[in-house]
């Protein structure tokens, strides 16, 4: 890992990981987070060296990329924190999505063969790749910015990367805005060791992961009523294996609302009697403050009255 901070780290300065280097989205999501010129940005080969700096306790932070609106969840993401050392979501971030395809100086689009970029960036080009580089040979890289850098270096004919890459690294465009979907959007998740929950804003999101100790019809059933039957409205479900073995699963999911509200308190507590390895991940703003719509049966003060009425009855 590699420091791109302007000063050496002090105790107040903070320490980000980010997946690097320098001019990927996600150092665009960081400085969404954190000032340059007030904590330190550390660079990352790969999601899973950011967050295991994280969880060493060389970083006190980590931004990294857990879904997309075209390709979804973002696996390598969604895996490494649900597992290990439990770590807690603090906020986060969206950015939006845009490409373009550098080439090595003198290289002209149609005489592209072999081309570079991140898994997640491909897929969001395909369509375009396949009308505009037929037979093209793709090579995965760790980041777009590094696969930028191995044009640079002469190891690929052309690479996808953001327009930022384009810049800073000086890289000809041979074409610009190739996305097969125009208007995407990346969330990107900033991550800490377990602190205190942020306040509850009214817009809020929280991130669980229920792990399935035996596959049985009905378990997602069972799991998606004891959120129905408080009114708790589900943004993102996923089933993702353990890799402890075919039929071992795990759910990561995304609800609205905040622990500190009875309504979502209430459904983790019941799910904890029945799933106890259930792990919370944090409660924290989403991106697009959207308040969240309760209806009045689900509200605090419902809940409130409830447990009042029901007290009254056993003080008689």
């Amino acid at each position: 890992m590699t420091g791109t901070g302007s000063a050496d780290a002090t105790p107040s300065r903070l320490r980000y990981a980010f997946l690097g280097p320098a001019g990927t989205f996600t150092e665009a999501a960081l400085r969404k987070v954190a000032d340059p010129a007030e904590a330190e940005f550390v660079s990352a080969g790969s999601v899973l060296s950011a967050v295991a700096a994280l969880r060493r306790g060389e970083v006190d932070r980590a931004v990294v990329p857990i879904e997309n609106s075209v390709e979804g969840g973002v696996s390598a993401t969604v895996d490494e924190i649900a597992l290990g050392e439990t770590l807690q979501i603090l906020a986060e971030v969206h950015v939006p999505i845009s490409f373009v395809l550098v080439g090595r100086p003198g290289v002209a689009i149609e005489d592209v063969r072999r081309v570079t970029t991140h898994p997640h960036a491909w897929a969001q080009v395909r369509g375009w790749a396949e009308t505009a580089l037929p037979g093209v040979d793709f090579t995965p890289a760790p980041s777009t910015a590094a696969g930028a850098g191995l044009v640079a270096q002469g190891d690929f004919d052309a690479a996808v990367c953001a327009p930022l890459v384009a810049e800073q690294t000086g890289l000809p465009v041979l074409a610009e805005r190739i996305e097969d979907v125009p208007g995407a959007v990346t969330r990107f998740v900033l991550l800490s060791r377990p602190t205190a929950l942020p306040a509850p804003t009214g817009a809020d999101k929280t991130t669980l992961v229920v792990p399935l100790p035996e596959d049985r019809p009905g378990a997602l059933g069972q799991i998606l009523a004891e959120f129905t039957t408080r009114g708790v409205n589900l943004s993102r479900i996923e089933s993702r294996p353990t890799g402890e073995g075919i039929g071992r699963y795990f759910f990561s999911l995304d609800l609205e609302g905040h622990l500190a509200e009875a309504r979502v308190g209430d459904a983790l507590a019941a799910l904890y009697r029945e799933y106890p390895d259930l792990r919370f991940l944090g409660s924290y703003a989403q991106a697009e403050p959207v308040p969240t719509r309760v209806p009045a049966e689900f509200t605090d003060a419902a809940y409130r009255s409830g447990r009042a009425w029901v007290e009254s009855l056993r003080s008689r």
